[in-house]
């Protein structure tokens, strides 16, 4: 057990980052939070890896050479609070939605206890990840250098999950959550007179209202029923709301696409293509299609999800251990680091529905559990202890 003054200082420090949240690449008081706390503790740190990116280094006491990584996500998002809780968002239109505010304490939780608590082999790499709500903060720690500076054997990282009870701790081996692309198409026609010369024109919205719903033809006709894929529309738009007898000359449409496996992925791509050029061609118009793959696919290896099953049963015991959690088609871009170095995602329940939904991710009434930081402070020590071997104390 956790005891309670230091609980109720984990409490504190995360109510507290909640209530001061900060954008991806803008994390500077929260990094400076960090970097502090590790650095009273006594633990090796650097800072400015990937821009607010912050690295703590504990070696253990026990010889030995195999290095892990346990992440945790920094940034907030550009959502406005809803909750009225007393440590509300204090930035207007940013708030911490998805939990990264618990998932940064429950690893500075875990970092006192195993400075204080050095009986392992080895070397645990703390790794306090910027950006990671699309901006790249993953992709800019490894251009950085994170792996180059610190060769770790494996990589953890840990995620809230609403609906799930507290202490329940899910990890399965294979696809966790999926790779996630942007993509938008910008119709060209010439645009004319709706009322009088509509004849003389070429029509953008026919070409993308053919589009709209051939968009919705992909997964069923072109993704074989046992694999995953989602496309999505997120935006339309197109002329003046006071002028609606002018066509337009141009119309947006941009969304997402998820999906697990590579070929997949250039199965959405290409017929995206297709349909838009091919729909455009055939009202006259000319179709742009640009394509961004933002993300990889989370894709646990067996070794650290074995490690990491290990570590949630001692941490929760096996009744609470969850091995079947369906993947997400959620992006993630932890996968960005497992695409250097091995690794695991882990969920945690941050509480479940009782007689109402608990408020997902991304929702302006959103709130980490609290409850749940002591089960994921012990997750992260038990994970040490699989991996790195010896410390046997409890919290």
């Amino acid at each position: 057990m956790i005891p309670a003054a230091v609980l109720d200082d984990l409490v504190a420090l995360r109510r507290d980052i909640h209530a001061h949240p900060e954008l991806g690449m803008e994390e500077f008081r929260t990094s400076a939070m960090v970097e502090d706390r590790l650095r009273s503790w006594g633990i090796e740190t650097v800072t400015g890896i990937g821009k607010t990116g912050v690295v703590g280094i504990i070696h253990g006491r026990l010889p030995g050479q195999r290095m892990i990584g346990l992440r945790a996500d920094m940034d907030a998002l550009p959502i406005a609070e809803t909750t009225g809780l007393p440590w509300a968002s204090t930035t207007p239109g940013v708030m911490h939605a998805c939990g990264h505010d618990g998932h940064t304490t429950m690893l500075l939780g875990a970092a006192r206890h195993l400075a204080e608590n050095r009986d392992f082999s080895g070397t645990v790499i703390l790794i306090f990840q910027p950006a990671e709500e699309g901006r790249g903060g993953a992709r800019a720690m490894v251009a950085d250098g994170l792996f180059d500076r610190y060769p770790c054997d494996a990589i953890y990282g840990m995620h809230n999950w609403p609906g799930a009870a507290i202490g329940k701790i899910a990890v399965r081996p294979g696809p966790v959550a999926a790779a996630g692309d942007r993509w938008r198409v910008t119709f060209r026609g010439t645009g004319g007179h709706g009322g009088a010369t509509p004849h003389l024109a070429t029509d953008v919205t026919v070409a993308a209202g053919h589009f709209l719903l051939g968009v919705q033809t992909i997964v069923s006709r072109n993704v074989a029923p046992q694999e995953t894929a989602v496309v999505s529309v997120g935006h339309v738009a197109a002329g003046a709301l006071d002028g609606p007898n002018i066509m337009p000359t141009e119309l947006l449409v941009a969304g997402v696409c998820r999906s697990y496996l590579p070929h997949v992925r250039e199965v959405l791509k290409a017929r995206l293509t297709t349909l838009a050029e091919m729909h455009a061609a055939a009202q006259g118009c000319t179709a742009e299609v640009a394509y961004w793959r933002s993300g990889y696919a989370v894709i646990n290896a067996e070794a650290p999800a074995l490690a990491a099953r290990a570590a949630a049963i001692a941490a929760v015991g096996e009744e609470n251990f969850v091995p079947d959690r369906p993947p997400s088609t959620g992006g993630e871009d932890f996968a960005e680091m497992m695409q250097v170095v091995p690794g695991c995602m882990a969920h945690i329940g941050n509480g479940d529905d009782s007689l109402n939904p608990a408020p997902r991710l991304h929702r302006p009434d959103y709130d980490f559990n609290d409850a749940a930081i002591p089960h994921g402070v012990a997750f992260w020590v038990e994970l040490v202890q699989q991996e790195l071997g010896a410390l046997r104390r409890s919290l």
